[in-house]
């Protein structure tokens, strides 16, 4: 696999979690690890790292630049 397929498909991943984590909060679902239940401020910041790291993969794949 080559370094821009591998850096699309992590893109396209985090890009799914990280829109699943917006949503979870949005629609305040629960989320329980155990007996632990996951807030919902920690998907706000979840999402906003997963769409970060996202945008910078999509942005590494499209550049012209080699790696």
């Amino acid at each position: 696999m080559n370094p821009k397929t591998f850096l699309a498909v992590s893109a396209v991943i985090f890009l799914f979690i990280g829109i699943l984590h917006l949503i979870r909060a949005i629609l305040s679902w629960n989320a329980v690890i155990g007996n632990f239940e996951l807030p919902l401020w920690f998907s706000y910041v979840l999402g906003l790292v997963a769409l970060f790291l996202s945008y910078h993969g999509f942005k590494m794949v499209y550049s012209k630049s080699k790696f």
